[in-house]
This record gives C-alpha cells, structure tokens and sequence, in this order.
C-alpha cells in the first residue's frame, strides 16, 4: 500500500516534501500573472471556500482529535493540551497579525513627500503573505513529525489531506501577490518571482516543526493543537472573508462545504 511505503520515510523528509509542494502551488499561483491580469473570482473563491473547509475539518479530526487521545495518558485532563494549544496557536498568528501595523506605519510612507510608494506598498503585501504562510507550513510540519511516534495511517492520511488543502489555498494567494505587483508596474518575471518566494518559508517552517515535535516528543499534543489553532485562526481572518469577497458567495460556500466534507469522509473512513 502507499501508506505503508510512506512509512519508510523520515516524518522531516515527509513534512519537506509535502511544504515543497506548497510552495510549488503558490508558484503555480504567481505564473497567473503570464496569462491575465483579472483571473476569474468565481474560480478563485470556490478555491478559497474548499480550502478554508478542508482545513477546519482538518484542524479537528487530524490534528485536534489525535492530540485529545495522545493525552488520554498524560497526568492533566486530556482537553487541557488541547486547548492551551489552540488557544496558543491562535495568539501565536494574532500577534504575528498584529506586527503589521507597527511595519506597515514604517514602510508605506515616504519620508520626502509624505506620500505612500508603490515600492513600499508591494514589499508590505509580499510581506503580509510571507507571515501568513509561517503557521501553515508548521501545521505541515507538525502534523508530519506526529508520525515519528505514532505511526497511524490515518494520521499520515491527515497529513497529506492537509497538504492538499494548504497547497490548494497557496494558488490564489501566488495570484494575489503577483497580479497586484503587476498592476504596480512590476514586470511579468519580477511579479512572478516575488509572488513564489512568498510561498518559501513554508518549508522552513514545516521542517521546524518536524523536527521539534520529534526532539520534544511530550509536547506533541500541545504541538498538534498549537497548529490547529493557528489554522483556525487562519480561516477565519483571511480565508473566510476573502472567499466571501462579491456577491456571488454561493461559490465559495459550497466550495467549503465540499471541502469540509471531502476532508472528513477521508479521515473517518481511514482513521
């Protein structure tokens, strides 16, 4: 079986892998700036809707279910990692939210003329998407090192679902990088290449993961709910609202419920 071939792999090689294709996604997002300058919004929130759902059930049954059992062992009551975790992962995103602000006042505003520059404006939103890949490739990460001591397919199964998931929300934020550089004057190429390299910290942050979960083998529960907080967070401040950006919401709505319900269907009928 493919499970059991995967098994013969070091969790830290599996969680790079899996964060490289993240990054090839949000790649694949950026190479929209060859073709248009307006990709089709329809398109891009049923992405954003499936992503979105794909994450919140993966947030529960891969990542938030598995570490209420890992504790089941633990002296505490097994909820308790699993809500400081959550709790934590969440703070951890929000106070990376909230430095933008403090950057965005130093940046975006021209000392000479007193006036915001185009420069300043597309080095901020490569930025914005930079910090925002971080907790995604440490779910990665995280949900990949689980495996070094707990070797369940449906773990594994989890892991790669949810690789799936971010990879697929990664192509529309390449396009919201690129797209706008575009339209700042950028050309094509220079669009394209800062587009992609905001996707390259999710490999570093997947392998950090990994490897802490693994070194810090009695932190994994907090570790698993750490990330499926900051997913959470994650789909509520940015996924949910953008998805939900027009008038025509339907699409991303079912788009999420697919998304929710594709993710689950696969963790039950594997775990």
């Amino acid at each position: 079986m493919i499970t059991d071939n995967l098994f013969d792999y070091n969790p830290v090689f599996l969680a790079l892998i899996a964060t490289i294709f993240t990054w090839l996604t949000t790649a694949a997002g950026a190479s929209m700036v060859f073709f248009f300058l307006n990709p089709n919004k329809k398109l891009l929130n049923s992405m954003l809707g499936f992503a979105a759902g794909v994450m919140i059930a993966a947030s529960f049954w891969s990542l938030l279910d598995p570490a209420i059992k890992m504790a089941e062992s633990g002296k505490l009551a097994s909820w308790i990692p699993a809500v400081i975790g959550f709790l934590a992962g969440g703070a951890f995103v929000m106070l990376l939210d909230m430095a933008l602000p403090l950057i965005y006042k130093k940046m975006v505003i021209d000392k000479k003329t007193g006036t915001r520059t185009s420069w300043q404006r597309s080095v901020l939103l490569v930025f914005a998407i930079t910090l925002h890949n971080i907790p995604e490739g440490l779910a990665i990460g995280v949900a990949f090192g689980a495996l070094s001591t707990n070797p369940d397919p449906a773990l594994l199964a989890g892991a790669l679902t949810l690789s799936i998931g971010i990879g697929i929300q990664n192509i529309p934020e390449g396009a919201a990088v690129s797209i706008p550089l575009r339209r700042e004057g950028f050309s094509r190429l220079k669009a394209f290449h800062y587009g992609q390299l905001s996707g390259i910290v999710e490999p570093m942050a997947g392998l950090t993961g990994a490897y802490l979960v693994i070194i810090m083998t009695p932190l994994l529960p907090y570790a698993l709910s750490f990330a499926a907080g900051a997913m959470i967070f994650v789909v509520i401040k940015e996924l949910i609202p953008e998805s939900q950006f027009g008038i025509e919401t339907e699409y991303s709505t079912i788009g999420a419920m697919l998304g929710f319900a594709v993710m689950m269907g696969l963790d039950v009928a594997l775990g």
